[in-house]
């Protein structure tokens, strides 16, 4: 009698090709949720510290709404970031994050804090030094980078606005190292442009709210909006265009 050889032989390439499928379908479903649902993004720069250090993954959800006081990532939305360049140049890490099985490293997003919605008014600042959401002042002690206990100035640019229908108004935590909404007041606008304009972020524009630290480990964290956006009054009807009664240039 011969032995049965063929059938040993396809039962291995029975177990191959399921292991192949198998590995497949994860690679598609890795995909979709990186492409629907939920993204990670390696943190570039310092002005969220020390809520977000430089290399942190922070894990972004796309199909959530975000609010006043969460941090967000959004896409450029002017040449914020200058001539800086966009993504790895490397087909293999350009695979793997387009899969999400690695972070993205592209450069034309942003992190930062909501800090105003359509129709909040910002202003800074108080005799006490803070900013204003609606005429509420906020207590930024619980996320604005601190040395040894000592908190930086919400602000040392003076600024008063209203937001636009659409558009957001954003800081970052580390308010002497981060080129946010309060610089991007003075930048040019094209004409028929309200002056001021290139300070506010386009809410179609905004990947969606950074859930929290994924990695590494030991900073693994998951963010709440701080208390003191909790004390906030509603707005007034948001303008179709912003309303600049002050930037700092």
């Amino acid at each position: 009698m011969k032995a049965n050889k063929p059938k040993k032989k396809q039962g291995w390439l029975s177990t191959v090709r399921e292991l192949a499928i198998i590995i497949v379908v994860a690679l598609i479903i890795s995909a979709l949720i990186r492409s629907f649902l939920m993204q990670l993004y390696v943190i570039p720069s310092a002005s969220m510290e020390n809520t977000l250090q430089i290399g942190d993954r922070g894990a972004v959800i796309k199909v959530a709404d975000f609010h006043r006081g969460d941090v967000v990532v959004f896409k450029d939305p002017g040449n914020w970031l200058g001539n800086e360049t966009s993504g790895t140049s490397n087909p293999v890490r350009q695979v793997a994050e387009f899969l999400g099985v690695a972070p993205s490293s592209a450069t034309d997003h942003l992190v930062k804090r909501v800090v105003g919605m359509p129709g909040d008014h910002v202003a800074c600042c108080t005799a006490q030094g803070q900013i204003t959401v609606n005429g509420q002042p906020l207590d930024e002690a619980s996320y604005l980078y601190s040395v040894n206990g000592v908190s930086v100035h919400p602000s040392d640019l003076s600024f008063d606005v209203v937001v636009p229908a659409g558009h957001i108004f954003v800081l970052g935590d580390h308010r002497n190292d981060s080129r946010d909404s309060r610089y991007h007041l003075c930048d040019a606008v094209e004409s028929g442009e309200v002056a001021g304009s290139g300070g506010f972020v386009p809410i179609s524009d905004v990947t969606g709210p950074m859930v929290g630290i994924f990695m590494p480990f030991n900073r693994a964290t998951r963010f709440a909006i701080p208390a003191t956006f909790a004390s906030v009054p509603d707005p007034a009807p948001a303008p179709d265009q912003p309303t600049v009664n002050r930037k700092p240039c």
